[in-house]
């Protein structure tokens, strides 16, 4: 059978696994299920040292994304221990603070919002930067984005504008990395709601993940193995034709809004 995707002998550093939950995970281990060498980093020691059953025999490195220098670091750690080139950046991170429960979007602190911003989508820019020298020619770039930046869900609140800078982030670095003849690709993955730990830290979370299932074509909830084949899919070499874009994965939930079955309960909730 012909390795279609053609990963087999490649390496990847995939950033983001916190647990085997976390969408960083199941993106490595379809990598890994396709033959291809997985660096991994998680953002602290403490993260390294909980994870240690899990990433057992693999190479684990730290970076902290809030802190400036970090992916610098990074990159020459892992170039310095031997694993470049890479063929591929996973950049699967994200953080709010939301200890202080829900408040409206104008509600929102600075230093909550730069915060956020500088770990969630700046830090794609480092990353990017910092492997530059180390990334094959052809390399592709994939970050872990949401389905629509159209909706204001409440409980969201400041991360949709900070996911929609990743995302404008992913294009810009497309352009720039294509500019310096490295054919380097960003691509991102539109996700719609998934059943992960950072998401149960979101007030009100699981109302909103129950509905969106509703919403699907299939009346099932979005699979986060199914979030990583597509990610998978875009660090191959198959998906050559496609840089600076989004690929939404939401089981259908975005064209569905209308669904009758959905309208019935909201118009009448007492109905079953």
């Amino acid at each position: 059978m012909s390795d279609f995707l053609n990963l087999s002998g490649k390496t990847f550093l995939v950033q983001g696994v916190a647990n085997k939950k976390s969408v960083a995970w199941f993106i490595a281990q379809a990598l890994e299920e396709q033959g291809a060498r997985v660096v991994y980093a998680v953002r602290s020691e403490a993260r390294k040292k909980s994870l240690e059953t899990q990433l057992a025999g693999r190479p684990v490195f730290i970076c902290d994304s809030e802190q400036e220098g970090a992916c610098a670091q990074l990159a020459a750690e892992v170039a310095g221990a031997g694993f470049a080139p890479l063929h591929g950046l996973v950049h699967s991170i994200a953080f709010a603070n939301y200890s202080e429960g829900f408040k409206t979007f104008a509600e929102t602190k600075r230093k909550d919002f730069l915060q956020a911003t500088a770990i969630s989508a700046f830090s794609l820019v480092e990353l990017a930067e910092a492997f530059k020298p180390h990334l094959a020619k052809g390399a592709s770039v994939v970050t872990i984005g949401i389905s629509s930046l159209l909706v204001t869900p409440d409980n969201y609140g400041y991360m949709g504008p900070i996911k929609a800078a990743l995302e404008s982030c992913s294009r810009f670095l497309a352009k720039s990395f294509g500019a310096s003849g490295t054919e380097v690709r960003f691509n991102v993955v539109g996700a719609g709601p998934l059943k992960t730990s950072a998401s149960a830290g979101i007030p009100g979370y699981l109302e909103s993940y129950l509905f969106a299932e509703k919403l699907t074509f299939r009346k099932r909830a979005l699979e986060t193995r199914e979030v990583a084949n597509v990610a998978v899919f875009l660090l191959s070499e198959r998906s050559s034709g496609l840089n600076g874009t989004t690929l939404v994965v939401d089981a259908g939930l975005g064209s569905n809004y209308f669904d009758k079955e959905v309208i019935r309960l909201a118009m009448r909730p007492e109905a079953k």
